[in-house]
This record gives structure tokens, C-alpha cells and sequence, in this order.
């Protein structure tokens, strides 16, 4: 999804960072899908609070744990309470997607809960929102863009809603910017 949503920005002119959140975890009795993750992630550098910062839009995501953000998704978040006190999130545009393993895993609770910490950095919340035919085609959920994760890709036409979902982002955050 991250590598569909930074194609998309860069096509619409975005200069992208691409970053994963520190891995904490012992993985090694990682699932296959894990393991598949950490393999092709392995060269995708750790974000840091200065990407943030640098950033004048920030598309987040994270797979469903138990119904929930990632823990390690949530650590980094909890993290920025220095960058938060100083004003320096503040009017970030921002918009978010997320994965789990089933239709009704929690897709749309995960978006909610990264918009929630964004709001309380003074963020710009950019839904996908019911703006192109992919987010029916994705499942509809307007919040953000959100697959049905299986051992052997997404259920559901997950891609061109992601696609959709950065360019917006990036379009919105360009208007605001001239």
C-alpha cells in the first residue's frame, strides 16, 4: 500500500519519504506473511520525528492488531510529545489507510484511531472520502483507503483507491500551500 500511495504523490509532483515505524518485536517465529513483510521492508529506512516535521502531508498506515493500531505504529506516536508541545505538527495535512486479515477486522477503527492522535496535534484530516468510484471498488469505506489482507495479496481492488487517496492528499495540501 505504501509503495502504491508513493508512486501516486510522486506522480502528482509530492517530493516522498518513505519510512516504516521501528520493529520491536522478536520475529523469528514470524508468520510467512511476516517474514514476507520484514524481507521486502529491510532496505525502507526507520522514521524518525524529523520526517514529521519536514513534512507538509503525512499519509499513515497500519495493520489491525486485535482491532487496534499497531503497537508499534502506537509507540511512535506516543513518542512525539516534544514536537507536539512546540507546535511543530500542528496544520500537517494528513490521511491515513490500513490492513487486516479480514473483511470486518478493524480497518476503519485503525484509520479512526490515527486520525484521533493527529487531531490532537492540531493536524488537517484528509479523508478518502467518497470522492472516486475506487472507494466502492475498495469496499467503501470512506475514512481511508483499507484492504483485506491474504497469503496471497489483497481481496479486494485495493490499489487504485490508495492511488486515489495520495493524490488527494497531495493535491489538497498543494492548494492550501499556494
Amino acid at each position: 500500500m505504501a509503495k502504491w500511495a508513493k508512486e501516486a504523490a510522486e506522480e502528482a509532483g509530492a517530493e516522498v519519504r518513505l519510512k516504516k515505524v521501528e520493529e520491536y518485536l522478536d520475529t523469528t517465529d514470524a508468520n510467512p506473511g511476516w517474514q514476507k513483510y520484514l524481507d521486502e521492508s529491510k532496505d525502507v529506512e526507520v522514521a524518525e520525528t524529523d520526517d514529521l516535521i519536514w513534512a507538509d502531508a503525512l499519509l499513515f498506515s497500519s495493520p489491525v492488531r486485535f482491532g487496534n493500531v499497531a503497537g508499534q505504529m502506537k509507540k511512535f506516536f506516543d513518542a512525539q510529545g516534544g514536537p507536539w508541545s512546540e507546535g511543530k505538527l500542528a496544520n500537517k495535512f494528513v490521511s491515513a489507510m490500513s490492513s487486516a486479515q479480514n473483511p470486518n477486522g478493524g480497518q476503519e477503527a485503525v484509520v479512526k484511531a490515527i486520525y484521533t492522535n493527529v487531531m490532537h496535534w492540531g493536524s488537517i484530516i484528509v479523508p478518502i472520502g467518497y470522492t472516486d468510484d475506487s472507494v466502492y471498488a475498495q469496499g467503501g469505506n470512506p475514512y481511508g483507503a483499507s484492504g483485506t489482507a491474504t497469503r496471497e495479496g489483497f481481496a479486494n481492488d485495493l490499489e487504485a483507491a490508495v492511488k486515489h487517496q495520495a493524490k488527494r492528499l497531495v493535491e489538497i495540501t498543494s492548494k492550501s500551500l499556494d
